[in-house]
């Protein structure tokens, strides 16, 4: 199962793109309350946004960014049946990649 949801919505000749990814994104700095020692860095650095194959956001995202981060913007244009695609690559090497029809 993928860590990504996405949904899309058209109005007025935009797009409006959202989704929500479950992931830790630990800094490295909090401490885990049982053993007190700090917890090692764990976040997303990457996240790349695809529009029918076509590279439309690609973004470098550090360890400030919120446990299970929410993102949206407005796509200029976007049609019934196109395909948005988003993937992200983290710290440790991990990814994740899904695909949406805009409906």
């Amino acid at each position: 199962m993928s860590s990504i949801k996405i949904r899309s919505k058209r109005m007025d000749g935009k797009t409006q793109i959202r989704m929500l990814i479950a992931h830790p994104m630990e800094h490295g700095r909090n401490r885990d309350a049982k053993t007190d020692s700090l917890i090692p860095a764990h976040f997303i650095q990457k996240l790349t946004v695809k529009h029918n194959k076509n590279v439309i956001i690609t973004g470098n995202i550090g360890a400030n960014v919120s446990k299970d981060p929410y993102f949206a913007f407005m796509l200029k244009g976007g049609n019934i049946g196109d395909k948005i695609t988003i993937s992200w690559v983290d710290n440790l090497g991990n990814k994740d990649t899904q695909d949406h029809i805009v409906k």
